[in-house]
């Protein structure tokens, strides 16, 4: 019997994928645990429309990181924090105090995006930003008092 994986099922598949299984696999164990469904023409139409708009969607979301990668690439962030006179800061600046700042710009990204080593000095850093679809952008960050 063709069935179409709703969840991932371990040593059968993914979800999604189209399997043959017997019979008394499917009936017993894949549809009374709602891990898959019979193939028949309709679910066919429905899993096609489905992967369609998963494509599109993708797509949409990729022009958008692209567009996000392009804006933040070479960008100019300019933090003040108290400092001694060496230029040591008492606090150093987080990939949370990132965000924030990118937050003021109505840039809106996640924390764990943000790949940096905490700044605990005045001066000139580099910051990496990795979006999704393995784009990354690196923004420059000025710390002074």
């Amino acid at each position: 019997m063709k069935v179409i994986l709703i969840k991932s099922v371990s040593g059968l598949g993914k979800e999604g994928e189209v399997k043959e299984v017997a019979d008394g696999y499917a009936l017993n164990f894949l549809f009374p645990k709602n891990l898959g469904v019979s193939l028949n023409t309709q679910i066919i139409k429905d899993k096609e429309a489905q992967d369609k708009k998963k494509a599109k969607d993708e797509t949409k979301d990729l022009q958008r990181q692209q567009k996000l990668a392009e804006k933040l690439d070479g960008m100019l962030l300019e933090l003040k924090a108290k400092a001694n006179d060496t230029g040591k800061l008492y606090a150093s600046i987080m990939p949370k105090d990132i965000m924030l700042e990118l937050k003021k710009k109505k840039i809106v990204i996640d924390l764990n995006q943000v790949k940096m080593e905490p700044i605990k000095q005045q001066g000139d850093f580099g910051v990496l930003i990795k979006l999704r679809h393995g784009l990354e952008a690196n923004i420059n960050v000025i710390v002074s008092n």
